[in-house]
């Protein structure tokens, strides 16, 4: 379903840059090896889990109108 504020493109882009910019250096690790990442694009909060599902409500309990991209 499409974002109604940006684009597939600039979400693509805005989570590239977050997640290469502060996250990745936290998340990458061996025991997060598989999981799933959600970022929200405005805030730069993230969760990490094994499922999409769950990794997105867990973000969207915090910020239910967050604009998210997931890797």
């Amino acid at each position: 379903m499409p974002h109604t504020r940006f684009s597939g493109e600039e979400l693509s882009m805005r989570g590239e840059e977050l997640y290469e910019q502060s996250i990745r250096a936290m998340v990458e690790t061996e025991a997060n090896i598989g999981k799933i990442i959600v970022i929200d694009i405005e805030t730069g909060d993230h969760e990490i889990c094994n499922d999409i599902i769950a990794t997105g409500r867990l973000l969207l309990d915090k910020h239910p109108d967050a604009a998210t991209w997931t890797k």
